[in-house]
C-alpha cells in the first residue's frame, strides 16, 4: 500500500513537472535564438549599408574586407549577392545551401529574413539571416550570414540539462517526502496490524498508539484498543468464572460424596449397591470434569509468563509418577532420552502437565500387554518430547476433533475422562509459542509429539541429571523401573 501511495504521489509530481518545465525549456530555446539572430540582423543590416557602392558596380570595397575578418574573428559565413542571386562578395566559409536559398528569396523580395524560430539541440541547421540592400526603395541584392548553431545547441542543452537536474532534485525531494507522508499516514495502519497478529498469537496486553498519523486513524486506533480491553476483559471474566466455578462447586461435590458413601453401609439389596456404586461413580467423573476446568482456565491465564525447565528431568519424573499405573494395567512404560539435560522455554509447568495428559490417554487406551515410549530429543532449534503407544490409536477425521473442548471419541464414551485434556496440552504448548502434533502410529497405535523452543541463552548448570548423583533422568527412571 505505501509502494501505490509513493507511485501515485510521484506520478502526480512528474506530471507537474512535466507542464511545468516544458514550455520553460520551448521558451529558453526561443530566446537563446532569438538573441543570436538580433545580433545576427544588427550585423547583417550594417553589412547591406556597405553593399550599396558595390551592387552600383563600385567594386566590393571595404565590404570584402569586412566580410573576411567577420568570418575569420566569430566563424561566421557571409555574402553579398545581386538581385539576380549571383555573388558579388563572399567570406571564405560561405556555402550556399537550400536554407540560404529562402533566405534569400525573401531578401530579395524586399523583406528581411532570419530563421529558424528555435534552435533545438538534436538539430544542426544554421541561423540564417538575409537583409535586402536598396536604394530609393530600389532592391538592389542582399545580404545574408549563416551562423553555426552549435553554440547554440550546447548552451540551449546546458539550460535543458540544468532544468532536468532540477527536475531529478525535485523528483527524489518528493520521493523521500512521499515516503514520510505515506508512512506518516500507514504508520497507524502498519502497527494495527503488527498488534492484532500479536493479539492472535497470546499477547492480550498489546495495543495500538494512538497518537499516530491522521485523526481518523487515530481514532481507528483508539476505538481498537477500546475493544480489545473489553474483548480482554470478557476473556478475563469468562477464564475467572471457570476457575472460579470449579473451585467453588469442588465443595458441595466433596460433601455430596461423602453423604452418598456413608449411605452405602444402609443398602442391603444387590440393585441398591449397585445404584450406589454408580453414584460415586458419577461424582467421581464430576470431580474430574471440575479439575479439568480448573486446570484449563490456570492454563489460559499463565500464557505469558515462560520459565525454562529441563525436559528430559521434568520427562523422566513424568514417566516414574504414571510407572505404578502402568505396571497395574499391564503396559509397558519406558523414556527414551539422553542423560543430558534437554532445556525448553515454556509457560510454568506445560510440560508437566502435557506429558501427564498424553501419558494417561496412551495408557488408559492401550491394552493389556501394549508399550508406551515417552522419547526426548533435539529438534528444530528446540526439544520435542513424543509418546508413542501401541494401542487402537485414532482415525484421520478423530484426530482433528482431538483437541476440541469435551470431545470424545465414540468407541471410549464407556472409559473414564473429561474430554479436556488433549484441549489442555493444546492451550499450553500455544501458550508457549510450541506444537501439538499427532498422527497414527506404525503398524498401529498413536504418536503424539510436543515441540517446544530452546531458551534464547544457554543455560549453565551440570552436564548431566541434576547435578545430586552424577545420573541423568534416563539412568534414574531406569532404575525405577526396576
Amino acid at each position: 500500500m505505501r509502494r501505490r501511495l509513493v507511485i501515485s504521489y510521484l506520478l502526480l509530481m512528474v506530471l507537474v513537472l512535466m507542464a511545468l518545465e516544458t514550455p520553460l525549456a520551448v521558451t529558453l530555446a526561443t530566446r537563446e535564438t532569438d538573441r543570436v539572430r538580433a545580433d545576427r540582423l544588427a550585423d547583417a543590416t550594417r553589412f547591406a549599408s556597405l553593399g550599396g557602392p558595390a551592387l552600383r558596380g563600385g567594386g566590393p570595397g571595404p565590404l570584402d574586407s569586412e566580410l573576411a575578418a567577420y568570418d575569420d574573428l566569430y566563424g561566421i559565413a557571409a555574402a553579398l549577392v545581386d538581385r539576380e542571386g549571383g555573388t558579388v562578395t563572399a567570406s571564405v566559409s560561405w556555402q550556399p545551401g537550400s536554407g540560404t536559398a529562402v533566405a534569400l528569396d525573401t531578401a530579395l523580395a524586399g523583406q528581411q529574413f532570419s530563421g529558424p524560430d528555435s534552435v533545438w539541440p538534436w538539430v544542426n541547421e544554421p541561423v540564417v539571416v538575409a537583409v535586402p540592400v536598396t536604394d530609393g526603395g530600389e532592391v538592389l541584392g542582399a545580404v545574408v550570414t549563416a551562423t553555426p548553431a552549435g553554440k547554440v545547441r550546447r548552451t540551449v542543452a546546458s539550460w535543458w540539462l540544468l532544468l532536468t537536474a532540477i527536475g531529478l532534485l525535485v523528483v527524489l525531494a518528493c520521493i523521500s517526502t512521499a515516503f514520510g507522508l505515506a508512512g506518516w499516514v500507514l504508520r497507524p495502519v502498519t502497527e494495527l496490524d503488527a498488534v492484532t497478529h500479536e493479539i492472535a498469537e497470546g499477547d492480550r496486553t498489546a495495543r495500538v498508539r494512538p497518537r499516530l498519523g491522521p485523526p481518523e486513524l487515530r481514532r481507528l486506533a483508539a476505538s481498537f484498543n477500546n475493544m480489545a480491553d473489553a474483548v480482554s476483559d470478557v476473556m478475563d471474566r469468562q477464564r475467572a468464572f471457570v476457575a472460579h466455578a470449579s473451585h467453588q462447586l469442588r465443595n458441595p461435590l466433596t460433601a455430596l460424596r461423602l453423604r452418598v458413601e456413608e449411605l452405602g453401609p444402609s443398602l442391603t439389596d444387590d440393585d441398591g449397591r449397585a445404584e450406589h456404586r454408580l453414584a460415586l461413580e458419577e461424582t467421581d467423573r464430576l470431580a474430574t470434569l471440575l479439575d479439568a476446568l480448573l486446570t484449563l482456565a490456570r492454563a489460559e491465564r499463565a500464557e505469558n509468563q515462560r520459565v525454562t525447565v529441563d525436559a528430559a528431568e521434568v520427562a523422566a519424573s513424568r514417566v516414574a509418577a504414571w510407572l505404578p499405573l502402568a505396571r497395574h494395567r499391564s503396559v509397558t512404560l519406558r523414556l527414551d532420552a539422553a542423560a543430558a539435560p534437554a532445556y525448553a522455554r515454556t509457560v510454568p509447568t506445560a510440560i508437566d502437565q502435557a506429558l501427564d495428559a498424553l501419558i494417561d490417554n496412551a495408557v488408559k487406551f492401550s491394552g493389556t500387554g501394549e508399550e508406551v515410549t515417552v522419547a526426548v530429543r533435539p529438534a528444530d532449534g528446540g526439544i520435542a518430547l513424543q509418546v508413542r503407544d501401541t494401542g487402537p490409536g485414532m482415525t484421520a477425521s478423530q484426530l482433528d476433533q482431538a483437541t476440541e473442548r469435551f470431545w470424545r471419541a465414540p468407541d471410549v464414551q464407556n472409559v473414564d475422562g473429561a474430554g479436556l485434556g488433549l484441549t489442555i496440552v493444546a492451550v499450553l504448548v500455544d501458550a508457549s509459542d510450541g506444537r501439538l502434533t499427532m498422527r497414527q502410529g506404525r503398524p498401529r497405535g498413536l504418536v503424539a509429539e510436543l515441540w517446544f523452543p530452546s531458551p534464547e541463552e544457554p543455560v549453565a548448570g551440570p552436564a548431566s541429571g541434576d547435578g545430586t548423583d552424577g545420573t541423568g533422568p534416563a539412568e534414574r527412571v531406569g532404575s525405577a523401573a526396576g
